[in-house]
């Protein structure tokens, strides 16, 4: 394709540049699909990932991982909280905050146990 100053072509020109550009990599993309698709299932969630992108875990709420006696918690994403990062330093473990397990994994963790003894 020659090369074109952009600045000196009329809006209607440009617009019909702008559909071309979008055609072709609409038929570069599907091209890409099938072939992924082709070479397995595997491939071709990859392929929806790079295509679509992947879904963020930003605004996903968490279980507390951490709690301390005042009821402050903490997931343990992000920045340490200043209430934990000042226990630590007044002579702390993060371990002594962690929060328990739920009943339901301890039980499974006990099924798995006698299953192996």
């Amino acid at each position: 394709m020659p090369k074109q100053n952009l600045a000196s072509m009329s809006v209607d020109a440009l617009l019909k540049l702008r559909e071309d550009i979008g055609a072709a990599l609409s038929r570069k993309a599907n091209a890409l699909k099938k072939e992924l698709a082709s070479l397995g299932e595997d491939y071709a969630r990859v392929g929806k990932i790079a295509v679509y992108g992947r879904k963020s875990l930003a605004g996903r709420k968490l279980s507390a991982k951490y709690r301390d006696k005042q009821g402050n918690t903490w997931a343990g994403r992000g920045a340490q909280p200043r209430w934990l990062t000042e226990a630590i330093k007044k002579g702390a473990k993060r371990e002594d905050f962690l929060v328990s397990k739920p009943a339901k994994a301890a039980r499974k963790k006990r099924r798995k146990a006698k299953k192996s003894a």
